[in-house]
C-alpha cells in the first residue's frame, strides 16, 4: 500500500526508467519536517483502496495502493505513486500496461492479499484470471481499469505513475451496486481498514 499514511506493508514500487521518466527531487534542509511528522499529518486523511496488477512476461505481480486518483477525463488519465521498496518493482517497470482495481469493502481479502509481503499472491487460481489482452486481474473487484503507462516521474523515494485508461468495467449509473449505500467503498484510515455506507453519511 502506498501513500503518506503508515501502511501495512513495505511492498511498493521503484524508480522509473526510459524516455518518459522525470524527476521531482526535494532537498532536505533545516526547514523540512521529519518523516514521522509528515506521516502524522496524513494519518487522519483517509484514502480509497486499490490493487494494481501487471505482467511483463515473467509472471504476474500485485500490490495494494491508496494513492490512486483520476486527473483527467479527456483523455482519461489516472495517477498513483509507489515507493522504491516493492518486490513488484521490476515487473511494473517493464510493463506497458497495468490493471487498477478500485475496491469495495467486500473485496477486503484482495486488498490484504496485495498488502502482504513474502507470499505468492497468485497461488489461489480461483480468484484471478487474465484479460484477453494478457493482464492478470481480479474479477471480484468493484471496478477495474486497464491502462497504458504513459509517464513516470521520480519523486523522492517514490515514483509517480501516469496511466491512460484503455478499458474499464464498473457498475453502470443507476445500478444499485453503483450506490455507495450498496457498494460500501473500502477506505484506509489511520492504519485501519474502514467501510463507507449509510452509517457514515453526515449529510
Amino acid at each position: 500500500m502506498t501513500n503518506a499514511q503508515t501502511s501495512p506493508t513495505g511492498d511498493q514500487f521503484d524508480r522509473p526508467r526510459g524516455r518518459h521518466a522525470g524527476n521531482l527531487v526535494a532537498h532536505p534542509n533545516a526547514d523540512s519536517v521529519s518523516p514521522e511528522e509528515f506521516k502524522a499529518a496524513f494519518r487522519n486523511h483517509p484514502a480509497g483502496v486499490a490493487v494494481i496488477t501487471a505482467d511483463a512476461g515473467e509472471g504476474p505481480v500485485a500490490l495494494t495502493a491508496t494513492s490512486v486518483f483520476s486527473v483527467s477525463a479527456e483523455p482519461p488519465l489516472l495517477v498513483f505513486s509507489i515507493s522504491d521498496l516493492s518486490s513488484s518493482t521490476p515487473t511494473i517497470r517493464k510493463a506497458d500496461t497495468v490493471v487498477v482495481h478500485l475496491l469495495g469493502a467486500g473485496q477486503l481479502d484482495i486488498a490484504k492479499l496485495g498488502a502482504t509481503s513474502g507470499i505468492d499472491r497468485f497461488a489461489d487460481t480461483s480468484i484471478w484470471e487474465r484479460l484477453p489482452t494478457g493482464e492478470p486481474y481480479f474479477p471480484a473487484a468493484h471496478a477495474w481499469i486497464r491502462g497504458r503507462v504513459v509517464n513516470k516521474m521520480e519523486a523522492g523515494g517514490s515514483t509517480v505513475v501516469a496511466v491512460q485508461a484503455l478499458e474499464t468495467k464498473a457498475p453502470p449509473a443507476g445500478d444499485p451496486s453503483a450506490d455507495a449505500a450498496e457498494a460500501e467503498p473500502l477506505v484506509y484510515h489511520n492504519r485501519t481498514w474502514h467501510r463507507l455506507g449509510e452509517h457514515s453519511k453526515i449529510q
